[in-house]
């Protein structure tokens, strides 16, 4: 029995080393902590107890683990513009541009017909200025001054205009009763070849035409005086556009260079070069076709006017002054003329006659399209067919007539331009060393 208490008092000193040597070791396992030296304290502050070490600081919350090795692999999304075709984002882009070039040009046409007889009379007066100017350049090169250069011209060229307006007016009044008798006898010349025609056509049937082209006659007469009165209204209008392309001709004719260079002014400064250069191109252009139409038109008015001379068919020198004007609207204003002279031929003379005038018309068109159109207007403003035909088409639905005069040339103006600026932009370099290119 008096052994028991030296045991028991054996057994807790051996637990007690036990749990020494653990402490040992955890305090080998942590992690050390640097802990600044202390500062010597003084001798009254060395009994003090030192204070007891922190405890070692926690992960932080936010801290995330990383997936186990069995997770499974999930493919990334692709880009949804990867994913687009390639020949859908073009069509895409050019789409969108486009449709902004689509309503640009609709609000552009928009503000045209709003102010349509000014910017009709203007391009008239545009076109009258190329047909005009060489003659004011030529008269500055011997010695006239501007001012007195510019007159003359405008004077006389808007007199011959005058006269040759009036003697059309002028022909057609004073054989006005000749050509009613002649009509009225050609309808019955007509009339008697329809019935002995192998046609068929009996008496009834043209009295029939006959009676239901009075009765729409008169059912329509109050249509047709209302367009009496319209007529009135266009009369005005064609009077005020003579009037403003008279004035813009006058001032092209002598300031033109001016307006152009204020233009210039306008156009930002990174193309200005380019249009400066694409500018006097446009002009050379447009003189070009204008003085060519005016010559190809003056030799289709002589020659079909000489043979409807020789066929003794009624009026025609009005009817060849008609064929000149009309051949300002390339191949319709031809075909338009050349037929409204068969008619005339056929109306006051016999079938014979207008076939005559039918073959001349086509025998001057001929040469028109293969020799002389070539050889006055050249290749550097000639319109292909197609692009004649569709012009005039969209021409004359937006603007009527005078829409249609005035396609032509400005599809061939804008052909140039293009050609012009596609060669200046291969021959201009980057804009590091860019030189002046051509003016």
């Amino acid at each position: 029995m008096s052994r028991l208490p030296q045991w028991v008092g054996g057994l807790g000193a051996g637990l007690t080393r036990l749990a020494e040597k653990l402490d040992e070791r955890k305090a080998a396992v942590a992690e050390p902590v640097s802990v600044p030296a202390p500062a010597p304290v003084p001798a009254t502050a060395a009994a003090e107890p030192e204070p007891e070490p922190e405890p070692a600081a926690e992960p932080a919350a936010d801290y995330v683990p990383p997936p186990p090795s069995y997770a499974p692999a999930v493919p990334s999304r692709p880009d949804p513009v990867a994913a687009v075709p390639w020949g859908v984002r073009v069509a895409a882009e050019a789409g969108w541009r486009l449709l902004v070039l689509a309503g640009t040009l609709w609000v552009l046409m928009q503000v045209i017909s709003a102010v349509q007889l000014v910017v009709l009379a203007f391009v008239v007066g545009l076109l009258i200025t190329a047909l005009l100017q060489p003659t004011v350049a030529w008269l500055k090169r011997h010695g006239v001054p501007r001012g007195l250069a510019t007159a003359l011209t405008f004077i006389s060229g808007f007199i011959v205009m005058g006269l040759v307006g009036w003697f059309v007016v002028w022909q057609v009044t004073d054989h006005l009763d000749d050509l009613t008798t002649q009509v009225q006898h050609g309808i019955k010349e007509l009339k008697r070849w329809l019935l002995n025609s192998p046609f068929h056509v009996t008496q009834s049937q043209i009295n029939n035409i006959a009676d239901n082209l009075s009765q729409a006659i008169g059912t329509n007469t109050k249509d047709i005086t209302s367009a009496g009165i319209e007529g009135v209204q266009v009369v005005i209008e064609v009077l005020t556009g003579i009037l403003l392309a008279m004035f813009s001709t006058l001032f092209l004719l002598y300031d033109g260079r001016r307006i152009w260079e204020w233009l210039l002014k306008l156009v930002p400064s990174a193309a200005r070069e380019g249009v400066a250069g694409a500018g006097p191109r446009a002009w050379a252009t447009l003189t070009a076709y204008v003085r060519g139409t005016v010559i190809v038109a003056l030799i289709d008015a002589i020659f079909i006017g000489m043979g409807l001379f020789f066929l003794d068919v009624p009026m025609a020198v009005p009817l060849a002054v008609f064929i000149f004007l009309f051949a300002f609207i390339p191949l319709v204003g031809a075909v338009a003329s050349g037929a409204l002279a068969v008619i005339v031929a056929l109306v006051t003379k016999d079938v014979f006659t207008a076939a005559m005038v039918l073959a001349v018309v086509l025998a001057v068109m001929q040469i028109e399209s293969h020799v002389l159109q070539p050889f006055i207007l050249g290749r550097a403003v000639r319109v292909h067919p197609l692009a004649v035909i569709l012009s005039v088409a969209a021409g004359s639905m937006i603007a009527g007539i005078g829409g249609a005069v005035v396609a032509v040339p400005l599809v061939a103006v804008i052909n140039s331009v293009v050609g012009y600026l596609r060669e200046y932009a291969k021959a201009t370099p980057p804009a590091e060393g860019r030189v002046p290119g051509p003016r």
